[in-house]
């Protein structure tokens, strides 16, 4: 049997740069707060052929190798898009833990025959910045997410809502201790807000996680490469 290797990457945290080793890596889905909200927003993705999932939340492991620092992601076809997310990165301990932004890159065609793979598929963008989860925990619902697309050479907006959209950090570390999810060396894209307008398709995505209290954020954008065309 292969011995899976650690994969390095790098964080830079209250101006220090920190090497992590990740080795397992997951997204969370289905994490809205408003449950009710949740589940009608379930059964609109049912009524275009999305399958409804077994429980929510949904975990949904993806390889380690997918993750992606760069500013390019390559895909296979013109119906991918991002969503910004909270991630949540841990490292040699559970204590050890950090917070920043990502995108859960996902193949829209796929994902009516088979979600997991549809997420597999697209590398997993995530910010080179991030912050000790202690420092905001007190203030957490007033974190805010939002991301642009870049269409036809124009930003538009495509999301923007305080993380209290989605479901508490007690909540979701809770669930993960409950689906056995290594909190060491492992990084989790732990949940995303409401599009403004449903789902867009364009060239460069940019997402921001914002902290008005410390006045402080972190954004990162992408290049999206079809590389079939």
């Amino acid at each position: 049997m292969t011995k899976q290797k650690n994969l390095i990457y790098q964080i830079n945290v209250e101006g220090e740069t920190k090497d992590l080793k990740i080795n397992k890596a997951f997204c969370i889905g289905y994490t809205g707060r408003d449950k009710e909200q949740t589940w009608r927003h379930i059964k609109e993705l049912a009524e275009i052929g999305v399958p409804e999932p077994e429980e929510v939340p949904a975990l949904f492991p993806v390889g380690a190798t997918t993750l992606n620092q760069g500013d390019v992601i390559e895909v296979v076809g013109d119906q991918t898009s991002g969503e910004a997310e909270i991630v949540l990165i841990f490292g040699d301990s559970s204590e050890e833990c950090y917070l920043s932004v990502g995108s859960d890159h996902t193949d829209r065609s796929l994902e009516t025959v088979d979600i997991n793979k549809s997420k597999q598929v697209c590398d997993k963008p995530f910010a080179t910045k991030a912050w000790k989860i202690d420092k905001v925990t007190e203030h957490w619902d007033q974190l805010a997410l939002s991301s642009e697309i870049l269409i036809n050479g124009k930003w538009e907006a495509y999301q923007e809502n305080p993380i209290s959209a989605i479901i508490t950090l007690e909540e979701i570390k809770g669930y993960l201790e409950k689906k056995n999810v290594p909190l060491t060396n492992s990084i989790v894209f732990s949940g995303t807000v409401p599009l403004l307008d449903g789902f867009k398709y364009g060239e460069k995505f940019r997402m921001t996680l914002s902290d008005p209290v410390l006045d402080d954020s972190i954004t990162t954008e992408y290049k999206i490469v079809n590389i079939a065309e």
